[in-house]
């Protein structure tokens, strides 16, 4: 759909134009990595063995590296390129971490990152058909960001979702031994991996607290990490969702919250998985509209 300038209630065509090259789209991404995907940029052309990875980062919510590569073509596949540098981390993760360590004064080891929510994020102005099938699993660690730039000095970043395909990646055959090693370690959450043991009451509860959010906010994103489910604005976090195993333990993710009710508990010196300073356990659905209050208090801190 095009987009267009008002002037005095008159519109004028905003052209897309194209970035002069990928070392472009690349600085502009990595001047701006927490902006827009609430990452910490690592390095730049960072290489290891054979091969150069255009930009690092570090996902501070999974405690993961996060590779990404941008393309101004459409001529490669980002299958074997995404495969090609998980591989590339999985065997060389000391590289990675002393990296890590000399960029952000750490003394971290091995040991301290989870390695299994690692991901491939592709950034590109187009992708062809083949390349947008080639990902349409559910559990493959690979993310396409389509990003477009306008002749008014704006720029957009689209993730291309495939969140409803259901096929996983380990039902293809013939992947190849290096793929399936990949596969073995690394792995994307979903919805169900975090509702195993759980009973359908809990279930049920997270399902119909998750429909409360989308119907009130049309801006909502969910991001599922390996202990709980995250809800987002703007890649900001509002709240953080644990099952139990008949209720739900969830996290508001606000500086300062008007908890009238008392039903909060303070968490923010307390280790716990969710992200988020306030406690708050949901037992039912009569429970929902006190935390859908709290929720929109987080929401509005985060626009």
């Amino acid at each position: 759909m095009p987009i267009y300038n008002i002037t005095d209630n008159n519109l004028s065509l905003i052209k897309k134009v194209n970035f002069k090259n990928e070392r472009e789209l690349q600085k502009l991404t990595e001047n701006n990595l927490e902006e827009l995907f609430n990452l910490k940029f690592i390095a730049s052309e960072f290489q290891v063995g054979n091969l150069r990875i255009d930009t690092l980062a570090y996902s501070e919510e999974t405690n993961s590296f996060i590779i990404i590569e941008y393309k101004n073509t459409r001529n490669y596949s980002v299958i074997d390129q995404g495969y090609s540098y998980l591989s590339l981390l999985l065997n060389n993760k000391a590289e990675f971490v002393l990296k890590y360590n000399q960029v952000l004064g750490k003394n971290s080891g091995k040991e301290d990152f989870d390695f299994t929510q690692t991901r491939v994020m592709f950034i590109s102005p187009s992708y062809t058909t083949y390349q947008l099938k080639s990902v349409e699993f559910s559990d493959i660690a690979f993310e396409l960001w389509k990003v477009s730039k306008y002749s008014n000095n704006t720029v957009l970043f689209d993730k291309i979702n495939n969140d409803n395909v259901t096929a996983s990646i380990s039902q293809v055959t013939n992947t190849g031994d290096a793929k399936q090693s990949v596969n073995k370690e690394i792995k994307k959450y979903t919805e169900e991996d975090l509702f195993e043991g759980k009973s359908s009451q809990a279930i049920e509860l997270y399902n119909n607290l998750k429909e409360s959010i989308l119907n009130e906010f049309d801006d909502i994103e969910i991001v599922i990490t390996k202990l709980y489910m995250v809800f987002k604005v703007n890649k900001k976090i509002i709240a953080s969702v644990e099952l139990q195993k008949k209720s739900l333990k969830t996290f508001i993710n606000a500086k300062r919250l008007n908890d009238y009710k008392e039903l909060c508990r303070d968490v923010s010196n307390k280790g716990h998985w969710g992200v988020g300073d306030w406690e708050i356990k949901l037992n039912s659905e009569y429970d929902f509209d006190y935390f859908m209050e709290l929720f929109k208090q987080s929401y509005d801190e985060k626009l």
